[in-house]
Formats: structure tokens, C-alpha cells, sequence
């Protein structure tokens, strides 16, 4: 009995040995695989595609979207357009237009998610020039907000008390007609795409993280003056946004490339060409186009910028001669301003 006893106790020892031993040792995890997402190409696929939000290939469609001060005028009359105006607030003040609402760049998206839109067939961006309400209509565009237009040419196309800064820009709009070349330049080769890193997975997940952060961003960085371009330009890839025969003639900045509007810049085409380790600076006409495709490019992570004002900083006389797209005293139409009081 005492043998039995003995054997008993002997094995319970063992077995609770074993089993804290089992207890005690390591449990190897199972690995779970890492997803790469290459955020940049899962965007670009998603913007030109039927299921973005806009539902269409926006950039090589309908951009660059503009009304004029004559439309908005007749709208507001029939309280059927909704301005946003984002100039400082000492400048809304001077003057404006009836009806405006007068809100910062970085607020823009928070105040149009707000608010009630739907009585309204269009939504007008209003800046100085045309050319950073282009940029936030760009933006909004994509992200579906398919009822926004930019006031072509700003607030100087509507009355000559707030035109100066177009005025300004034209009066020295020839300082660099003697620099413009006929001599083409080929395109870079096919590489890859910029590198997002949002964390985000899906094309409109990213798409509403990069819009988010290119109006906290703002303007400025997306930028770049005829100056500093014409002073600095091997620093720059230069993309000529128009035609090919304007590319020839009145000809383009030297060493610039052309990249034709609506078909250059899909994935399956041109859009690999443009570099990521180097600044884009695209250029059109007005400036107006170019800062529409400036913040598409920004979007998918390219360092791109805007050339102020286009080539009526440039070649201005010369744009005129060729009966180019150009501003003049008739753009500006004189309707109303209102002052705040």
C-alpha cells in the first residue's frame, strides 16, 4: 500500500511538472504578412477611375472648372450661387462681393462640409487672381464637389478697385519674352510614382487625407514666381501645360517640356515622366489652369508649383499679338462691391 502510495504521489509530481513546464515555455507567434501599398498608384488609379468621387477622370476631363463674373453676377441675383471668398479679412472688408462668405483657405473644407448647399447650382472660390481659388477648387473638385467653379481672373475681373493685382502682373509681363525657345525638349523617361505615406489602403481614405492636408498646407508652398524660376531654372522640371503648336509658337521657357492638357497626365501615358526627386514647375497661360493641376500633382505627392500669372508674366505683348488668352481692362466688369461695416 505504501509502494502504491509512493508511486502515486511520484506520478501527480511529474505530472504537474510537465505541465508547468509546458505553462512556462515561450508560444512563438504567428506572423502576420505586412501589406505594402503603394498609397500614390492605389489614388491615381482611384481619381481616373469611374468610382472616384467626382466620376470621372477630372484632370484629364473637365479641369480646369471656371465661371465667370458675369455668371456669378447673374446667379446672385437669383440667389442661386454661393460665394466663398478667401482673401484676408482686411480685404473682404474694403470690399466684396453681396452675398459673400468670407473664410480662410484652411477652413475651407470644414465650412463647405457644414453647410447646406443643396439650394444652390453653383459654388463660386473667390481669391485675388483666380489662381489659389483654382487651387481649393481643384481640391474640392476631386474629392466630388462637383458644383464648384473658380471666379476666373479673382476679384480683378470684377471691379478696377480690386484689380491691381492682375494689373500689376501684366504691367511687367514682357521681362522675359527674350528668353522663350522654339528648341524642344524631350520628356524624362518612365519611372515611378512619389511615395505617400498616410497609412491609409484605400483610394478614398487617401484622397481625404492628402486633401485635408494640402488646405492645412496652403498656397504658398505649391508656388513659385516667374523670378525665381527665370533665375534658378536646371533647378526646376518645367512642364509646359498647352498645346504643342503653342509650344512651338510663341514657343516655351527654355528647357521646358510640353505636356498636353486632358491627356498627358494619366498614369498610362505621361504621368510616370515627371520626377519625384526634383520640383515641378508648371506653367500655363494665366496661372489659373496650372494651380488646378498643381494641387492634383501635390495630391499624389509630387513637390509641383505653380508658376505665378503663367506666361502673361512672361511674353505678355507677344500673347496679345497671337490673340492668346491674356488679361485686360475688358475682363473687368465693374459690378458692386460691398463693404463691411
Amino acid at each position: 500500500m505504501k509502494h502504491f502510495k509512493f508511486f502515486a504521489t511520484s506520478i501527480l509530481i511529474a505530472f504537474l511538472f510537465v505541465t508547468s513546464c509546458k505553462k512556462d515555455d515561450p508560444v512563438t507567434p504567428v506572423e502576420t504578412p505586412t501589406v505594402t501599398v503603394n498609397e500614390s498608384e492605389v489614388l491615381v488609379k482611384y481619381l481616373e477611375s469611374s468610382s472616384s468621387p467626382a466620376g470621372k477622370d477630372f484632370v484629364n476631363t473637365d479641369l480646369p472648372t471656371m465661371i465667370t463674373a458675369t455668371d456669378v453676377n447673374s446667379l446672385n441675383l437669383l440667389n442661386k450661387v454661393y460665394i466663398i471668398d478667401i482673401r484676408s479679412a482686411a480685404d473682404f472688408a474694403t470690399g466684396h462681393i453681396n452675398n459673400a462668405h468670407n473664410i480662410t483657405l484652411a477652413d475651407v473644407l470644414t465650412h463647405i462640409k457644414a453647410t447646406d448647399l443643396s439650394a444652390y447650382e453653383k459654388i463660386a472660390m473667390v481669391c485675388y487672381t483666380g489662381q489659389t481659388a483654382g487651387y481649393a477648387t481643384s481640391l474640392l473638385r476631386l474629392l466630388g464637389y462637383d458644383k464648384v467653379f473658380t471666379l476666373k481672373w479673382g476679384m480683378c475681373s470684377w471691379n478696377s478697385a480690386t484689380a491691381s493685382k492682375w494689373n500689376t502682373a501684366i504691367s511687367t509681363g514682357n521681362t522675359y519674352a527674350s528668353q522663350f525657345t522654339a528648341t524642344s525638349t524631350d520628356k524624362a523617361a518612365l519611372g515611378s510614382l512619389p511615395t505617400l505615406s498616410t497609412s491609409k489602403t484605400t483610394g478614398q481614405e487617401i484622397l481625404e487625407a492628402r486633401v485635408s492636408a494640402l488646405f492645412t498646407e496652403g498656397f504658398t508652398p505649391a508656388t513659385v514666381s516667374g523670378q525665381t524660376l527665370f533665375a534658378n531654372l536646371t533647378n526646376y522640371y518645367i512642364v509646359n501645360y498647352w498645346s504643342a503648336a503653342h509650344y512651338s509658337d510663341p514657343g516655351h521657357v527654355s528647357g521646358a517640356i510640353q505636356y498636353t492638357p486632358k491627356e498627358s497626365l494619366k498614369l498610362d501615358v505621361d504621368l510616370k515622366t515627371l520626377p519625384t526627386n526634383k520640383p515641378i514647375a508648371v506653367y500655363c497661360y494665366t496661372g489659373q489652369t496650372s494651380a488646378f493641376v498643381t494641387a492634383y500633382l501635390r495630391l499624389l505627392g509630387y513637390d509641383a508649383k505653380s508658376v505665378l500669372y503663367g506666361a502673361n508674366g512672361m511674353i505678355y505683348d507677344i500673347m496679345v499679338s497671337k490673340s492668346m488668352t491674356t488679361f485686360s481692362s475688358s475682363q473687368i466688369m465693374e459690378y458692386d462691391l460691398v463693404a463691411s461695416k
